[in-house]
């Protein structure tokens, strides 16, 4: 019994130190000691709505809110955030499986656009979250009301060729994505360069 957990203990400590060493030689050029993307941002319309669609419907944990935050009188929004010195924002944090999380803003400033940009405009994004079953996802999505954009696409003879995806709107308008690929892509054939996958 001790041999046996010395040994899972053992492989724990192999496996950890090979993710250092990967880790550390992936990020050999770049930012000096970054480990990696903490989390990814979007600014919504209400906070309550998308915190309440990323926890009811994508199924992602709400982890905290902190704020207000705003300088009355300064200029501090403009000088570290790039956005009018008036404005105030509240923030929260939630986590989507194992692997990503996501900061929800909620600005209230005197210049604000309330109008998501297109996939087409500079500084359009998306969040994907993958799937293993695409018919599911979909049929699920459709139940709460989620607006489809289209139809589940295969793609074929591209490198992200064996993905298929369909994109849905949040109740605010902005664009996501459910995505599988669940027996790879096609450029894991021409290249040993992998992108990370939560498969």
């Amino acid at each position: 019994m001790k041999l046996e957990l010395l040994s899972k203990v053992s492989a724990g400590i192999v496996a950890g130190a090979l993710m250092t060493v990967a880790t550390t030689l992936a990020q050999s050029q770049g930012i000096p000691t970054s480990r990696g993307v903490d989390h990814t941002a979007l600014t919504v319309p209400s906070m309550d709505q998308a915190i309440e669609f990323f926890e009811d419907v994508l199924g992602c944990e709400h982890i905290y809110t902190a704020g207000p935050f705003n300088d009355p009188e300064g200029d501090w929004m403009t000088t570290n955030l790039a956005v009018h010195p008036r404005a105030s924002l509240t923030l929260a944090m939630i986590r989507c499986g194992p692997t990503h999380n996501i900061e929800l803003f909620e600005y209230d400033a005197p210049d604000e656009v309330e109008t998501p940009p297109k996939n087409s405009d500079v500084g359009g994004s998306h969040i994907a979250f993958y799937v293993e079953d695409m018919d599911a996802a979909v049929s699920y999505l459709r139940e709460h009301d989620v607006q489809m954009l289209g139809e589940p696409t295969p793609v074929a003879g591209q490198p992200n060729g064996g993905e298929v995806f369909l994109y849905f709107l949040s109740p605010w308008g902005s664009s996501m994505e459910v995505v599988s690929y669940n027996d790879g892509m096609e450029y894991e054939a021409t290249t040993s360069k992998r992108l990370y996958s939560v498969r």
